[in-house]
């Protein structure tokens, strides 16, 4: 066991920071930022608060709607498909790539706001 490398603890700069400031025993106040990226970072966090209230009605509508979509078209499952039920496979193939395309989608406006 002498022989065997030692252990070592290795931690972001965040949670250096975070465990500093425990131990300081004083208030921590974020850094101010300078006027102009003060008014650069207050937009882009607007942006993508916007972004992402919208990313989440749409989900919410996906989710909630397609219950709905299936009890107003109840001839969804007198529809079948290689012996399948079309609601059933509504079911099982649309929901999770419609939220990967809007993971994607709400990705990559967050990023064109960052590069603008």
């Amino acid at each position: 066991m002498s022989g065997s490398p030692k252990r070592v603890a290795v931690t972001s700069p965040q949670t250096r920071v975070a465990h500093a400031r425990r131990t300081l025993r004083r208030r921590w106040r974020a850094p101010r930022l300078e006027p102009g990226e003060e008014v650069r970072a207050r937009r882009l966090h607007r942006l993508q608060r916007r972004r992402g209230a919208v990313t989440l009605l749409l989900l919410f509508a996906l989710i909630f709607g397609l219950p709905l979509v299936f009890s107003f078209a109840p001839a969804l499952d007198d529809l079948r498909l290689l012996d399948v039920p079309v609601s059933w496979l509504l079911l099982v193939l649309l929901p999770f790539p419609a939220m990967a395309v809007l993971a994607r989608w709400q990705l990559r406006g967050a990023e064109r706001a960052e590069e603008d």
